[in-house]
């Protein structure tokens, strides 16, 4: 069975790296995700993701090219897919 593919967009900028998105990408890591990390390295690049998307935070995160959403949905999904095994 071949990995699933994880799509993460996070913010990490010269003064700030967040802390939800590292923990999103532990978590999917842990679940054995084949992750496409996306960084957003300035607060403009943050923004224009936000307005693009239509999304008031970061991280996000896609599973199969499906919007999963932030971390805490990010947590409940992990959880939900763990109960379906």
């Amino acid at each position: 069975m071949a990995a699933r593919k994880a799509t993460l967009y996070r913010m990490v900028l010269p003064d700030h790296i967040c802390p939800f998105g590292v923990r999103a990408l532990q978590m999917l890591q842990h679940a054995g995700y084949q992750i496409d990390d996306r960084i957003l390295s300035t607060r403009l690049e943050v923004e224009d993701y936000k307005a693009k998307h239509g999304v008031v935070t970061t991280p996000q995160i896609f599973i199969d090219d499906e919007l999963i959403g932030g971390r805490d949905d990010l947590e409940r999904y992990l959880a939900n897919e763990a109960a379906t095994v």
